[in-house]
C-alpha cells in the first residue's frame, strides 16, 4: 500500500537577497540537506518554497525550514546550525503522540541552553525535579553536556557549595599508575568531555579559578570511598565503567542539600568481560524509587555529524541478534532457578 503524499506551500518574509542566501545556503544546499534527512521534495521559486513528501514528513520540514529562516536573520547559516536544526524537528515528529514537558532553560553565563527534542527536554526536566537522575544512550546525545550546564547553573544561582566531577579511570585497560605526571595530570585526559563543556558555559579563566578554590573539584572515582558530599551538584560520567561495588559506593556518597546525575552508554563498556556494569546493575536495582529519574536515549538524539548517528544505529543493528540471544538465556536461567 502506496504511502500518501502530502503537500505545503510556504511563504518566507519579509526577506532580501542577503538573507535568502544565507536560508537557502550555497547552490540550495540548505534545503538538500533537509530533503535528504526528512526524505521530502522542496521545490523553490525565489522566497516561495513546495515541499512534498509523507503528511508527517512535511510538517517537520515545514518546522525546519521556518526555524531556519527564522535563524537567517540574526547568524549565519552553517552546515553545524542546519543539521541541528533538522536534527530537532526530526525528532520532534517522530514523537508526535508524545507530549514532552515544558522546556527549561538553563542560564549560564555565556547564555542560555535548552534541550533538543522530547528526550533532551525530559533529561533536563528529570535534573531540575530529582535528587538523583540517570541519563543513559549513546554518544552524541547530550548527556554529559547537559548535566554539566544544570551543575553550573545551580553553582552560579547559589543552589550549590560546589561541583563534583567523577569518572571512572578504565579506559581501554589502562591504569593510573602508569601514566606519567602527578594525580591531576593523571586524571585529566579522562575527565576532557567535561572540561570542555565547563570552558564553554563559564570560560577558562572562571573554571581555572574555581579549580583553584576547589569550587569545582575533579576526582577520580576511587576518591571518593569515605565521603560525604553536602550542598553540592556531582557528575559521574561514563559509569558503564564502575563496578557494581562502584556504583553502590557513588550514590552512597550523595548528602544534604545535594543533586547527582549519573551518564553512560550501557553499549561501551570497559571493564572485563566478566565483570558487571554498574550502571546497567542500578538500572534494574532503581527504577521505580522515588525521587531517581532515567532518562534513555536512542540514536534518534545524536545531536552530532550526521554520520555519527548513522554509526550508532549501525551499531544498534549489529548488536540486536546478541542481546536478544542474552536475554533469552537469562530467561531460560530464571525459568531453570524456579
Amino acid at each position: 500500500m502506496s504511502v500518501p503524499l502530502a503537500t505545503r506551500d510556504l511563504a518566507f518574509e519579509p526577506v532580501d537577497n542577503a538573507r535568502l542566501a544565507n536560508f537557502v545556503g550555497p547552490m540550495d544546499e540548505n534545503l538538500r540537506h533537509v530533503e535528504r534527512r526528512l526524505n521530502v521534495q522542496v521545490r523553490r521559486r525565489g522566497a516561495w518554497m513546495e515541499v512534498s513528501g509523507s503528511p508527517e514528513a512535511t510538517i517537520a520540514a515545514e518546522q525546519v525550514l521556518r526555524r531556519l529562516f527564522e535563524l537567517s536573520g540574526s547568524e549565519p547559516l552553517t552546515p553545524d546550525r542546519v543539521h541541528l536544526a533538522v536534527q530537532e524537528a526530526g525528532m520532534t515528529a517522530a514523537a508526535m503522540v508524545t507530549r514532552a514537558p515544558e522546556e527549561v532553560l538553563i542560564h549560564t553565563h555565556r547564555g542560555a541552553i535548552r534541550g533538543r527534542g522530547p528526550n533532551q527536554k525530559q533529561y533536563l526536566h528529570n535534573i531540575r525535579t530529582h535528587d538523583l537522575t540517570f541519563g543513559i544512550g549513546p554518544a552524541g546525545t547530550g548527556k554529559t553536556y547537559l548535566a554539566v550546564a544544570c551543575a553550573v547553573e545551580a553553582l552560579q544561582t547559589d543552589r550549590v557549595r560546589r561541583i563534583v566531577l567523577v569518572r571512572p579511570a578504565v579506559e581501554a585497560g589502562e591504569r593510573l599508575g602508569f601514566l606519567p605526571g602527578d594525580i591531576g595530570q593523571k586524571v585529566d585526559p579522562y575527565l576532557r568531555p567535561m572540561y570542555d563543556a565547563l570552558y564553554d558555559m563559564m570560560g577558562f579563566d572562571r573554571v581555572a579559578r574555581a579549580i583553584e578554590r576547589q569550587v569545582i573539584e575533579i576526582a577520580p572515582l576511587a576518591f571518593m570511598r569515605g565521603r560525604s558530599l553536602n550542598d553540592a551538584f556531582i557528575i559521574l560520567d561514563e559509569g558503564q565503567n564502575t563496578s557494581v561495588e562502584q556504583m553502590k559506593m557513588f550514590l552512597t556518597r550523595i548528602g544534604f542539600g545535594s543533586k547527582a546525575v549519573v551518564t553512560g552508554d550501557v553499549t561501551q563498556t570497559d571493564l572485563p568481560k566478566n565483570q558487571m556494569s554498574g550502571l546497567k546493575h542500578v538500572i534494574k536495582i532503581l527504577q521505580g524509587v522515588e525521587n531517581v529519574a532515567f532518562t534513555f536515549f536512542t540514536s534518534k538524539d545524536v545531536v552530532r555529524h550526521p554520520l555519527v548517528q548513522r554509526i550508532v544505529e549501525a551499531y544498534e543493528r549489529h548488536q540486536a541478534p546478541a542481546r536478544r540471544k542474552d536475554a533469552t538465556a537469562r530467561e531460560s536461567e530464571s525459568h531453570e532457578g524456579e
